[in-house]
């Protein structure tokens, strides 16, 4: 391995990325060779210079942290790259999943990862071909991907996903078709029915009434609850274990 790592920090927190600047240096095993608040700069000094890592702040001007690595991975396979992050958006965690980013990356907290030193052996690592994904960052990747995996508003395309939002909100079929310029309520009634099936209400409910009833609750807390015998509700959490939804 390289006794000195070029390095790029892409941060827009001016008083941070000149602090980390400073202390990666004074290490003695870093070189920082550029210092930006966008992914476009970063991307464009790769094209005239070898770098040997990216440290990417997940939110920065024009796209984001993890677009701007898809981005750079495109032209520059396994290019090493850090993300330094301190959202907590789950957009950010999903968009990381589907990344397909595998090898060559860290993804830390800024928080739990301060210090140069706390830093150094994560970016040698990630050069040499390591991967590593704070804690606290990797649970809330597997909760979006649970998450995403068990949303009964997933199933839905478009158009059913603005009628079972307006049936939460009370709406009689006629209003529905109003709402969104259906200009047969016959149809809001299919489209009820297709939700129905894709919740299980058509096989645990008879009555429309009871069926509307449920996939409202269905789509407020979008869960995939169940009723036993017509006193209890359940859904399954995370670790596949059935449990009692309680209001």
């Amino acid at each position: 391995m390289k006794d000195i790592l070029k390095l790029i920090l892409v941060e827009d927190n001016v008083k941070l990325s000149t602090a980390l600047k400073k202390g990666l240096e004074d290490t003695g095993k870093f070189l920082l060779e550029l210092v930006t608040d966008n992914g476009e700069t970063c991307i464009r000094f790769l094209e005239k210079k070898e770098i040997d890592l990216v440290i990417l702040d997940v939110e920065i001007k024009g796209d984001n942290g993890i677009k701007t690595a898809v981005s750079i991975r495109k032209d520059f396979p396994r290019l090493p790259i850090l993300f330094y992050s301190i959202q907590d958006d789950d957009s950010y965690f999903r968009e990381f999943r589907n990344s397909g980013i595998l090898s060559h990356y860290a993804f830390v907290k800024k928080s739990n990862y301060l210090l140069p030193s706390q830093l150094t052996p994560i970016i040698r690592d990630a050069y040499s071909g390591k991967s590593f994904i704070d804690p606290e960052i990797e649970s809330r990747v597997r909760e979006t991907k649970f998450y995403d995996e068990n949303s009964p508003l997933a199933l839905l395309e478009p158009r059913e996903l603005e009628v079972a939002k307006l049936i939460s909100y009370g709406f009689t079929n006629e209003q529905i078709a109003k709402s969104l310029n259906i200009k047969d309520k016959r149809t809001v009634s299919r489209i009820n029915g297709q939700i129905y099936s894709l919740w299980g209400l058509d096989e645990n409910s008879s009555e429309e009434k009871v069926a509307r009833t449920r996939a409202s609750l269905i789509f407020r807390e979008n869960k995939f609850l169940y009723w036993k015998d017509g006193l209890k509700i359940y859904y399954f959490n995370e670790k596949n274990e059935e449990v009692e939804f309680q209001f």
